[in-house]
């Protein structure tokens, strides 16, 4: 057992953890970042991300009150009010923070939510793309920023229990080649970014059959800072939903159809049935929305995309990465039948359910009665289409999990909340995905995960140099 001393230790290697463990160490702290994976470039989510940081789909610096607007607005009023006013007010400081740490920038036309894309972005084309991608480029010079601030990062070390003195937190036990390592601190910060890789813990919280659920992410979150948490007396948010999209079901055996194009704007627009031909969901919530209800189906492999060409050719086309084309050139499942009866028996669906379901959601839009239907349709976030043009097509689906929405409570400078979530408890900090209080109120509460990560690792390690300073 060895035994070190610090002023902050971090845990994860993302960006939530780079940016506090940089943050902390501008202040004169002495810094160690622990991180699991042993590459230079390992895997994390951050990297695998799309680069584009954005709050709820509005430019980070936008007003604080429109960012706040927005906030309540995507998760239907469930964010916690503190966090959220945190999120508001913090972004569009935070980019121009990466911006001084020498992470590049890139605008994407006039959309107002792709105004702060990370540079060089990544390549208008289906799969996984990301080494030397803005993501990529920015962890690698946060990493090198921290090393010429003095910071230790420690690659291949895994964190295993939290030091503890008095119910408050003292530092990390971790664990790598070598050995066993008491890490003490006067300060953690918890950044590990979700449970979403952790099979047990999705069971148990998220849904039935995790393993059909697919890693559209690293997969490399696998709950570590929640248990760590918990067994110290943390509370804990709801951690029943997840941020991911519907994917083509050929993403389990086929790489080039994830994590993107991402079917949501098929799914959303058209409709999303059962292997029976029955609508599951309210579509017009969004895609986040109908990927969490289709993880938590009895059988998450069982879903088709019913759409017809004018979606295909409309908003199948419209998307950052489009389904039409790459979903196609991607080799991915795509069924196509001149009638709904024919695209039904390529399916398997029974036929006669596929056509009354799909007559019944056609002249419930006609009527602007979308609401009678069952389920009900509304179209706040996503307009609908009928389907009416052939030729008809079905895809088969999946549920895409990238990390889970819930986590420990935490308070506005990231600090984690005792079981009251009154009281911090001395110590711990928690950022990023490994937190709740913002998303997951609702299965489709997204507002951004690059970030949030970003604003909460900032606040977090500017309250600690407060603190300690």
């Amino acid at each position: 057992m060895s035994t070190h001393d610090f002023d902050v230790v971090v845990v994860g290697g993302g960006i939530a953890g780079l940016v506090a463990a940089n943050r902390a160490a501008e202040q004169g702290m002495r810094v160690a970042l622990l991180e699991r994976g042993t590459d230079e470039q390992y895997p994390c989510n951050t990297r695998y991300s799309g680069g584009i940081i954005h709050l709820a789909f509005h430019n980070v610096q936008d007003p604080p009150e429109k960012l706040l607007e927005a906030i309540m607005d995507a998760t239907d009023n469930t964010a916690n009010p503190a966090l959220a006013n945190a999120l508001a007010t913090t972004s569009g400081r935070s980019v121009e923070w990466l911006q001084r740490e020498g992470v590049k920038f890139i605008r994407v036309g006039n959309i107002v939510w792709q105004q702060w894309a990370l540079a060089p972005p990544r390549p208008i084309a289906p799969g996984l793309i990301w080494k030397g991608r803005g993501p990529d480029y920015m962890l690698r010079t946060l990493a090198g920023n921290l090393a010429s601030r003095g910071g230790s990062m420690f690659r291949g070390m895994a964190a295993q229990t939290l030091l503890e003195r008095n119910g408050g937190c003292t530092g990390v036990r971790a664990i790598d080649a070598s050995g066993e390592h008491d890490l003490r601190a006067r300060a953690v910060v918890l950044a590990d970014g979700g449970f979403q890789g952790n099979l047990e813990l999705l069971a148990e919280n998220v849904c039935g059959t995790p393993v059909k659920l697919k890693q559209r992410g690293a997969s490399t979150g696998i709950g570590d800072g929640l248990r760590m948490a918990r067994a110290l007396g943390a509370d804990l948010t709801d951690l029943r939903y997840f941020y991911g999209h519907i994917l083509a079901r050929d993403a389990f055996t086929n790489d080039r159809v994830w994590p993107y194009p991402q079917l949501d704007e098929l799914g959303t627009v058209g409709i999303v049935t059962d292997s029976d031909g029955h609508r599951i969901a309210d579509e017009g919530r969004g895609g986040i929305f109908v990927a969490n209800v289709i993880g938590k189906l009895a059988d998450p492999l069982s879903t088709w995309a019913i759409f017809d060409d004018a979606i295909w050719d409309g908003p199948g086309r419209t998307a950052r990465i489009p389904a039409n084309p790459h979903l196609a050139n991607g080799g991915a499942t795509i069924l196509q039948a001149s009638s709904l009866a024919e695209l039904a028996g390529k399916a398997g669906i029974p036929a006669d359910n596929l056509q009354a379901v799909v007559k019944g959601y056609n002249d419930a839009l006609e009527k602007g009665r979308a609401d009678t239907l069952s389920p009900p349709r509304t179209s706040a976030k996503v307009v609908p289409m009928p389907i009416r043009k052939p030729p008809f097509y079905a895809i088969p689906l999946c549920a895409g999990i990238t990390y889970t929405f819930g986590g420990m409570a935490i308070d506005e400078h990231g600090r984690c909340l005792g079981a009251s979530r009154r009281d911090p408890i001395e110590g711990l900090y928690a950022v990023g995905a490994t937190t709740g209080g913002l998303e997951g109120g609702n299965p489709g509460s997204y507002v951004g995960g690059l970030l949030k990560g970003l604003v909460f690792g900032l606040r977090a390690a500017e309250h600690i140099g407060t603190m300690i300073n």
